[in-house]
């Protein structure tokens, strides 16, 4: 399963930077402008937060009730008991 994909309006001194460099490493310009992609998406991916991975991994779906965010303060735990209802 192949797509392919056409640049149009690509700077000239782009494309034959392109070119270049492609032609150093060894490979099509296609391949080369895969490998930046590739590349780009390596370095740009980011990682979960640690209450992202939390809930990916002990969330509602097995069994844990994960607490509203506290946004700006520190919310410390309540605890009540029936006399106090």
């Amino acid at each position: 399963m192949s797509t392919s994909l056409t640049v149009r309006d690509i700077d000239p001194a782009d494309k034959s930077w392109l070119k270049r460099e492609s032609r150093q490493v060894g490979v099509s310009m296609e391949e080369f402008v895969r490998r930046l992609i590739h590349e780009k998406r390596a370095k740009t991916e980011r990682r979960p937060k640690p209450s992202e991975a939390f809930a990916r991994h002990f969330g509602e779906r097995h069994g844990v009730e994960l607490l509203a965010s506290a946004r700006r303060a520190y919310r410390p735990l309540t605890f009540s008991t029936e006399d106090d209802e």
